[in-house]
Protein backbone atom coordinates (compact mmCIF):
# COMPACT_ATOMS: atom_id res chain seq x y z
CA UNK A 1 0.00 0.00 0.00
CA UNK A 2 1.51 3.38 -0.97
CA UNK A 3 2.34 5.63 1.95
CA UNK A 4 0.44 8.88 2.42
CA UNK A 5 2.37 11.98 1.33
CA UNK A 6 3.78 13.91 4.26
CA UNK A 7 2.21 17.22 5.16
CA UNK A 8 4.21 20.22 3.85
CA UNK A 9 6.18 21.92 6.61
CA UNK A 10 7.40 25.44 7.16
CA UNK A 11 10.92 24.60 5.92
CA UNK A 12 9.43 23.12 2.71
CA UNK A 13 7.82 26.46 1.97
CA UNK A 14 11.08 28.24 2.80
CA UNK A 15 13.03 25.98 0.41
CA UNK A 16 10.53 26.49 -2.43
CA UNK A 17 10.50 30.28 -1.94
CA UNK A 18 14.29 30.51 -1.44
CA UNK A 19 14.03 32.38 1.87
CA UNK A 20 14.57 31.62 5.55
CA UNK A 21 11.99 29.87 7.73
CA UNK A 22 11.89 32.99 9.88
CA UNK A 23 10.76 35.03 6.88
CA UNK A 24 8.12 32.45 6.04
CA UNK A 25 6.82 32.57 9.58
CA UNK A 26 6.58 36.36 9.52
CA UNK A 27 4.75 36.39 6.20
CA UNK A 28 2.22 33.72 7.15
CA UNK A 29 1.48 35.47 10.44
CA UNK A 30 1.06 38.82 8.69
CA UNK A 31 3.94 40.42 10.61
CA UNK A 32 6.01 43.35 9.29
CA UNK A 33 9.59 42.90 8.06
CA UNK A 34 9.75 40.91 4.81
CA UNK A 35 9.78 42.80 1.51
CA UNK A 36 6.94 42.72 -0.95
CA UNK A 37 8.76 40.31 -3.26
CA UNK A 38 9.49 37.97 -0.35
CA UNK A 39 5.87 37.99 0.69
CA UNK A 40 4.76 37.19 -2.85
CA UNK A 41 7.26 34.33 -3.14
CA UNK A 42 6.24 32.83 0.20
CA UNK A 43 2.52 32.98 -0.49
CA UNK A 44 3.01 31.47 -3.95
CA UNK A 45 5.14 28.64 -2.53
CA UNK A 46 2.63 27.94 0.23
CA UNK A 47 -0.20 27.78 -2.29
CA UNK A 48 1.71 25.46 -4.64
CA UNK A 49 2.63 23.09 -1.83
CA UNK A 50 -0.83 23.19 -0.25
CA UNK A 51 0.70 24.30 3.04
CA UNK A 52 -1.57 24.81 6.03
CA UNK A 53 -0.22 26.19 9.30
CA UNK A 54 -0.05 23.64 12.12
CA UNK A 55 -2.63 25.23 14.40
CA UNK A 56 -2.04 22.71 17.18
CA UNK A 57 1.70 23.34 17.34
CA UNK A 58 1.15 27.09 17.32
CA UNK A 59 -1.37 26.94 20.14
CA UNK A 60 0.79 24.62 22.21
CA UNK A 61 3.69 27.02 21.82
CA UNK A 62 1.44 29.66 23.36
CA UNK A 63 0.26 27.14 25.97
CA UNK A 64 -3.27 27.44 24.54
CA UNK A 65 -5.50 24.93 22.78
CA UNK A 66 -8.57 27.12 22.06
CA UNK A 67 -10.69 24.05 22.85
CA UNK A 68 -13.97 24.12 24.76
CA UNK A 69 -14.96 20.76 26.21
CA UNK A 70 -18.65 19.80 26.13
CA UNK A 71 -20.35 16.89 27.88
CA UNK A 72 -23.70 15.77 26.49
CA UNK A 73 -26.18 12.93 26.82
CA UNK A 74 -26.28 11.22 23.42
CA UNK A 75 -29.91 10.21 24.05
CA UNK A 76 -31.09 13.81 24.44
CA UNK A 77 -32.43 15.50 21.32
CA UNK A 78 -32.24 18.81 23.15
CA UNK A 79 -28.55 18.33 23.91
CA UNK A 80 -27.92 17.58 20.23
CA UNK A 81 -29.57 20.83 19.19
CA UNK A 82 -27.74 22.75 21.89
CA UNK A 83 -24.41 21.28 20.75
CA UNK A 84 -24.97 22.61 17.23
CA UNK A 85 -25.57 26.10 18.64
CA UNK A 86 -22.50 25.82 20.91
CA UNK A 87 -20.30 24.96 17.94
CA UNK A 88 -21.60 27.95 15.99
CA UNK A 89 -20.98 30.29 18.93
CA UNK A 90 -17.47 28.86 19.46
CA UNK A 91 -16.62 29.30 15.77
CA UNK A 92 -17.49 32.99 15.98
CA UNK A 93 -14.96 33.42 18.80
CA UNK A 94 -12.10 31.44 17.27
CA UNK A 95 -12.59 28.38 19.46
CA UNK A 96 -13.34 24.77 18.65
CA UNK A 97 -15.45 22.23 20.52
CA UNK A 98 -14.51 18.78 21.79
CA UNK A 99 -17.48 16.58 22.69
CA UNK A 100 -17.40 13.87 25.34
CA UNK A 101 -20.62 11.81 25.40
CA UNK A 102 -22.53 10.34 28.30
CA UNK A 103 -23.86 6.87 27.54
CA UNK A 104 -25.26 3.90 29.43
CA UNK A 105 -21.71 2.76 30.18
CA UNK A 106 -19.93 6.13 30.37
CA UNK A 107 -20.78 8.47 33.23
CA UNK A 108 -20.24 12.20 33.61
CA UNK A 109 -17.03 11.92 35.61
CA UNK A 110 -15.36 9.84 32.91
CA UNK A 111 -16.62 12.21 30.23
CA UNK A 112 -15.05 15.17 32.04
CA UNK A 113 -11.75 13.32 32.50
CA UNK A 114 -11.55 12.74 28.75
CA UNK A 115 -12.03 16.44 28.04
CA UNK A 116 -9.25 17.32 30.45
CA UNK A 117 -7.00 14.74 28.76
CA UNK A 118 -7.56 16.65 25.50
CA UNK A 119 -6.36 19.81 27.29
CA UNK A 120 -9.68 21.63 26.90
CA UNK A 121 -9.39 25.11 28.37
CA UNK A 122 -12.96 25.32 29.67
CA UNK A 123 -15.75 22.85 30.44
CA UNK A 124 -19.31 23.42 29.21
CA UNK A 125 -21.47 20.83 30.96
CA UNK A 126 -24.97 20.21 29.58
CA UNK A 127 -27.44 19.50 32.36
CA UNK A 128 -24.69 18.31 34.74
CA UNK A 129 -25.61 15.92 37.53
CA UNK A 130 -22.34 16.34 39.39
CA UNK A 131 -22.73 17.70 42.90
CA UNK A 132 -22.05 21.35 43.64
CA UNK A 133 -18.89 20.28 45.50
CA UNK A 134 -17.63 18.38 42.45
CA UNK A 135 -18.38 21.32 40.16
CA UNK A 136 -16.57 23.71 42.51
CA UNK A 137 -13.53 21.40 42.57
CA UNK A 138 -13.38 21.41 38.76
CA UNK A 139 -13.73 25.22 38.71
CA UNK A 140 -10.60 25.56 40.85
CA UNK A 141 -8.55 24.37 37.86
CA UNK A 142 -10.62 25.30 34.78
CA UNK A 143 -13.49 27.61 33.84
CA UNK A 144 -16.74 25.65 34.23
CA UNK A 145 -20.15 26.59 32.82
CA UNK A 146 -23.16 24.62 34.03
CA UNK A 147 -25.76 24.80 31.26
CA UNK A 148 -29.42 24.13 31.89
CA UNK A 149 -29.39 23.62 35.64
CA UNK A 150 -29.20 25.64 38.80
CA UNK A 151 -25.90 25.33 40.72
CA UNK A 152 -24.52 26.92 43.85
CA UNK A 153 -20.89 26.03 43.36
CA UNK A 154 -18.04 28.46 43.99
CA UNK A 155 -16.45 29.74 40.80
CA UNK A 156 -18.96 28.07 38.45
CA UNK A 157 -20.83 30.09 35.82
CA UNK A 158 -24.46 29.14 35.22
CA UNK A 159 -26.57 29.59 32.10
CA UNK A 160 -30.07 28.17 32.34
CA UNK A 161 -33.71 28.70 31.63
CA UNK A 162 -36.10 29.51 34.48
CA UNK A 163 -37.49 25.96 34.53
CA UNK A 164 -40.01 26.70 37.25
CA UNK A 165 -41.36 29.59 35.19
CA UNK A 166 -41.51 27.40 32.09
CA UNK A 167 -43.59 24.72 33.77
CA UNK A 168 -45.75 27.48 35.23
CA UNK A 169 -46.48 28.73 31.70
CA UNK A 170 -47.61 25.24 30.72
CA UNK A 171 -49.91 24.91 33.74
CA UNK A 172 -51.40 28.38 33.19
CA UNK A 173 -52.05 27.57 29.52
CA UNK A 174 -53.91 24.39 30.46
CA UNK A 175 -55.90 26.14 33.18
CA UNK A 176 -56.97 28.82 30.72
CA UNK A 177 -58.28 26.03 28.50
CA UNK A 178 -60.54 24.90 31.34
CA UNK A 179 -58.45 22.04 32.71
CA UNK A 180 -58.40 21.40 36.43
CA UNK A 181 -57.06 17.85 36.70
CA UNK A 182 -53.55 18.80 35.60
CA UNK A 183 -50.87 16.20 36.39
CA UNK A 184 -47.09 16.59 36.35
CA UNK A 185 -44.98 13.63 35.16
CA UNK A 186 -41.75 13.96 37.11
CA UNK A 187 -38.21 13.50 35.81
CA UNK A 188 -35.15 11.66 37.16
CA UNK A 189 -33.63 12.64 40.49
CA UNK A 190 -31.65 15.86 40.29
CA UNK A 191 -31.82 19.66 40.46
CA UNK A 192 -33.54 20.10 37.09
CA UNK A 193 -36.44 17.84 38.07
CA UNK A 194 -36.68 19.52 41.46
CA UNK A 195 -37.05 23.00 39.96
CA UNK A 196 -39.63 21.92 37.40
CA UNK A 197 -41.63 20.09 40.06
CA UNK A 198 -41.55 23.19 42.24
CA UNK A 199 -42.76 25.28 39.33
CA UNK A 200 -45.71 22.93 38.84
CA UNK A 201 -46.76 23.01 42.48
CA UNK A 202 -46.41 26.78 42.75
CA UNK A 203 -48.47 27.32 39.62
CA UNK A 204 -51.21 24.98 40.81
CA UNK A 205 -51.32 26.81 44.15
CA UNK A 206 -51.35 30.22 42.46
CA UNK A 207 -54.31 29.14 40.33
CA UNK A 208 -56.24 27.77 43.30
CA UNK A 209 -55.71 24.18 42.20
CA UNK A 210 -53.37 22.98 44.95
CA UNK A 211 -55.97 20.43 46.09
CA UNK A 212 -55.84 18.79 42.64
CA UNK A 213 -52.04 18.75 42.26
CA UNK A 214 -50.63 15.31 41.46
CA UNK A 215 -47.01 14.40 40.70
CA UNK A 216 -46.56 11.02 38.99
CA UNK A 217 -43.18 9.25 38.97
CA UNK A 218 -41.55 9.41 35.55
CA UNK A 219 -38.14 9.98 34.00
CA UNK A 220 -36.43 11.48 30.97
CA UNK A 221 -37.14 8.93 28.23
CA UNK A 222 -40.03 7.45 26.26
CA UNK A 223 -40.27 4.32 28.41
CA UNK A 224 -40.75 6.34 31.60
CA UNK A 225 -43.41 8.48 29.92
CA UNK A 226 -45.30 5.39 28.79
CA UNK A 227 -45.08 3.90 32.28
CA UNK A 228 -46.40 7.15 33.78
CA UNK A 229 -49.57 6.76 31.73
CA UNK A 230 -50.54 3.91 34.07
CA UNK A 231 -50.72 6.40 36.93
CA UNK A 232 -53.33 8.46 35.09
CA UNK A 233 -55.98 5.75 34.91
CA UNK A 234 -57.67 6.69 38.16
CA UNK A 235 -59.79 9.27 36.37
CA UNK A 236 -60.09 13.03 36.67
CA UNK A 237 -56.94 13.75 34.66
CA UNK A 238 -57.61 15.95 31.65
CA UNK A 239 -54.13 17.43 31.09
CA UNK A 240 -50.51 16.43 31.66
CA UNK A 241 -47.22 18.34 31.78
CA UNK A 242 -44.25 16.02 31.19
CA UNK A 243 -40.69 16.53 32.42
CA UNK A 244 -39.36 16.66 28.83
CA UNK A 245 -40.39 15.97 25.24
CA UNK A 246 -39.13 12.38 25.26
CA UNK A 247 -41.28 11.50 28.25
CA UNK A 248 -44.20 13.31 26.61
CA UNK A 249 -43.70 11.27 23.42
CA UNK A 250 -43.87 7.99 25.34
CA UNK A 251 -46.95 9.23 27.16
CA UNK A 252 -48.64 10.23 23.91
CA UNK A 253 -47.93 6.85 22.34
CA UNK A 254 -49.37 4.90 25.27
CA UNK A 255 -52.45 7.10 25.57
CA UNK A 256 -53.27 6.77 21.89
CA UNK A 257 -52.68 3.01 21.93
CA UNK A 258 -55.16 2.82 24.80
CA UNK A 259 -57.76 4.70 22.77
CA UNK A 260 -57.40 8.01 24.60
CA UNK A 261 -57.88 10.98 22.29
CA UNK A 262 -55.16 13.66 22.50
CA UNK A 263 -56.06 16.47 22.96
CA UNK A 264 -59.78 15.70 23.00
CA UNK A 265 -59.68 13.62 26.18
CA UNK A 266 -56.27 14.58 27.57
CA UNK A 267 -54.04 17.53 26.64
CA UNK A 268 -50.27 17.00 26.83
CA UNK A 269 -47.39 19.48 27.17
CA UNK A 270 -43.70 18.60 26.90
CA UNK A 271 -40.55 20.51 27.76
CA UNK A 272 -37.52 21.49 25.59
CA UNK A 273 -39.32 22.19 22.29
CA UNK A 274 -36.97 19.68 20.66
CA UNK A 275 -36.98 18.59 17.03
CA UNK A 276 -39.27 15.74 18.10
CA UNK A 277 -41.92 18.20 19.26
CA UNK A 278 -41.83 20.03 15.94
CA UNK A 279 -42.48 16.96 13.78
CA UNK A 280 -45.82 17.27 12.04
CA UNK A 281 -46.78 13.78 13.20
CA UNK A 282 -46.13 14.75 16.84
CA UNK A 283 -47.08 18.46 16.88
CA UNK A 284 -46.38 18.69 20.60
CA UNK A 285 -47.07 21.77 22.67
CA UNK A 286 -43.81 22.33 24.52
CA UNK A 287 -41.72 24.79 26.52
CA UNK A 288 -38.68 26.19 24.72
CA UNK A 289 -35.45 26.89 26.63
CA UNK A 290 -34.13 29.09 23.78
CA UNK A 291 -31.06 26.93 23.00
CA UNK A 292 -29.49 29.47 20.63
CA UNK A 293 -29.41 32.19 23.29
CA UNK A 294 -28.32 29.66 25.92
CA UNK A 295 -25.39 28.46 23.80
CA UNK A 296 -24.23 31.98 22.95
CA UNK A 297 -24.30 33.01 26.60
CA UNK A 298 -22.43 29.88 27.70
CA UNK A 299 -19.61 30.34 25.20
CA UNK A 300 -19.37 34.02 26.11
CA UNK A 301 -19.09 33.11 29.79
CA UNK A 302 -16.24 30.68 29.11
CA UNK A 303 -14.30 32.93 26.74
CA UNK A 304 -14.66 35.95 29.03
CA UNK A 305 -12.76 34.00 31.66
CA UNK A 306 -10.16 32.73 29.18
CA UNK A 307 -9.59 35.89 27.15
CA UNK A 308 -10.67 38.75 29.39
CA UNK A 309 -9.58 37.42 32.78
CA UNK A 310 -13.00 37.64 34.41
CA UNK A 311 -13.01 35.89 37.80
CA UNK A 312 -16.40 36.68 39.33
CA UNK A 313 -18.99 33.97 38.61
CA UNK A 314 -22.11 34.86 36.66
CA UNK A 315 -25.59 33.34 36.46
CA UNK A 316 -27.78 34.09 33.46
CA UNK A 317 -31.40 32.95 33.71
CA UNK A 318 -33.34 33.01 30.44
CA UNK A 319 -37.12 33.37 30.28
CA UNK A 320 -38.56 30.29 28.51
CA UNK A 321 -41.37 30.38 25.99
CA UNK A 322 -44.43 28.19 25.58
CA UNK A 323 -44.89 26.98 22.00
CA UNK A 324 -48.51 25.96 21.46
CA UNK A 325 -49.25 23.19 18.97
CA UNK A 326 -51.82 20.46 18.48
CA UNK A 327 -51.63 18.41 21.68
CA UNK A 328 -53.53 20.92 23.81
CA UNK A 329 -57.11 22.12 23.42
CA UNK A 330 -60.01 23.28 25.61
CA UNK A 331 -61.21 20.61 28.00
CA UNK A 332 -63.44 18.10 26.23
CA UNK A 333 -63.00 19.77 22.81
CA UNK A 334 -62.13 17.17 20.17
CA UNK A 335 -61.88 19.65 17.33
CA UNK A 336 -60.08 22.79 18.54
CA UNK A 337 -56.46 23.36 17.56
CA UNK A 338 -54.31 26.35 18.39
CA UNK A 339 -50.86 27.48 17.36
CA UNK A 340 -48.27 30.11 18.14
CA UNK A 341 -45.83 31.19 20.81
CA UNK A 342 -46.72 32.53 24.20
CA UNK A 343 -43.93 34.53 25.84
CA UNK A 344 -45.56 35.89 28.99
Amino acid sequence: MPSRPSRPRLDDVAARAGVSTASVSLVLRGRPGPSGSTREAVLRAASELGYRPDRTASLLARRRTQLLGVTMDVRSAFHGELLEDLQAAADERGYDVVVSPLTRTRDERRAVESLLDFRCEALLLLGPRLSDAELAALAEEHPVVAIGRRAQAAGVDVVRAADDVGVGLAVEHLAELGHRGIVFVDGPRGPISTLRRQGYRRAMKRLGLAHAALVVAGGDDEESGAAAAEGLRSGGTTAVVAFNDRAALGLLDRLRRDGVDVPGDVSVVGYDDSLIARLATVDLTSVSQLPDAMATAAVEAATQRLDDGRTEPVELVLEPQLVIRGTTSPRGDRTARRGGIRKD
